[in-house]
């Protein structure tokens, strides 16, 4: 089988790196290309993932859309060079691409339809397999969608393939025992993210003056801090970061990915964003198994009494990680199903 894998966020590295390592242990021809994303790059480099670069992103729409031409003509180099017969990803390039190859598009979408009109509208008729998960059973236009028990996230941080590290701590200036929080901004820069929006800048001051009464505080974020946070960033390698979330006591942002990897290695999490109440997997995260909670930003005050309430909370870290064995109890080794899916498409080509 010649697999190509599309990278066009840094989480992508995380949600398909195991498949990568995977595929090419089963002896198959595995290709990597990647958008000019120093994160993401650096990730594929810390996993030892070889990888093409196909040029930069624009954080224009104007920028977006000529670039988008530019990836299609790039992929579509490598698919006929490479003789890919089967594309995985959570791209618009590779449906794009898959209509005018040979190549079958394969691609794995957690957003629901309504938060991300231009891959619903642009992406998603042009995809041979769309694979989401069944959180999101309803709440697809594209009726022959895949659905499969899981998350993203459980792709990476399933306990089959992740063990936290507890040398972690160590690294980060941390004992064993020092309580800490660590608190996620984003940038809102995505496509989808288009009059979206997290905490401000006075909210960010609240919820910090706030918690760091109750342990350190470690902001991590991919948007350059405010002057005033820049003390509690914490330089650690990113290949580290989801020991360090498992060890702490509470994550707090306004980051999609981050609070839902936070739920899945039981950890409360709560975010803050306009896309409370509107991410299917998020809310089944939040509404069945009890592991996040989210508001909207107007919902500020609400957020801090919730989190006030939590941190009053006896055996707190201990209930949670009772939630998410619940939760891991009903849910799939996300990467095993990616690996079998694979291979069951390539059979029917044959």
């Amino acid at each position: 089988m010649r697999i190509l894998i599309d990278i066009g966020h840094p989480a992508h590295v995380y949600l398909f790196k195991n498949f990568y390592h995977e595929m090419k242990r089963r002896g198959n021809d595995t290709f990597v290309t990647v958008k000019d994303l120093p994160a993401a790059i650096k990730l594929l480099d810390l996993f030892g993932i070889p990888h093409i670069n196909i040029g930069a992103k624009s954080d224009r729409i104007s920028g977006k859309a000529i670039n988008q031409l530019l990836y299609n003509l790039r992929i579509l180099s490598v698919v006929w060079s490479k003789h890919i017969e089967i594309g995985v990803g959570s791209s618009l390039t590779l449906a794009h691409v898959s209509k005018i190859s040979r190549m079958k598009s394969v691609i794995f979408d957690d957003d629901d339809d309504d938060v991300q009109l231009l891959m619903t509208r642009y992406g998603h008729p042009f995809a041979d397999y769309i694979v989401s998960p069944s959180s999101l059973e309803g709440h697809r236009k594209r009726k022959d969608t895949i659905f499969y028990k899981g998350y993203h996230e459980l792709a990476y941080l399933h306990p089959a393939k992740f063990t936290p590290d507890r040398s972690v701590l160590k690294e980060a200036g941390l004992t064993e025992s020092e309580p800490f929080f660590i608190l996620r901004f984003n940038a809102f820069r995505a496509h989808h993210d288009k009059d979206a929006g997290g905490l401000r800048i006075d909210q960010k001051r609240e919820l910090i003056q706030y918690v760091q009464k109750f342990g350190r505080i470690i902001i991590t974020g991919e948007s350059e801090l405010e002057p005033e946070f820049r003390q509690y960033s914490l330089n650690i390698s990113p290949d580290k970061i989801h020991s360090l979330l498992f060890f702490c006591k509470m994550f707090l942002g306004d980051s999609q990915t981050m609070t839902s990897e936070a739920a899945v290695l039981g950890v409360p999490a709560i975010r803050c964003n306009t896309f409370a109440g509107r991410i299917s997997y998020l809310e089944e995260e939040e509404k069945v198994y009890g592991l996040t909670y989210a508001f909207h930003p107007m919902e500020f005050d609400r957020m801090m009494a919730k989190i006030k309430e939590l941190l009053s909370t006896p055996d707190l870290k201990q209930r949670w990680q009772k939630k998410r064995e619940t939760m891991l109890s009903e849910m799939i080794d996300v990467t095993d199903f990616m690996v079998n899916l694979a291979e069951d498409i390539y059979a029917g080509l044959r």
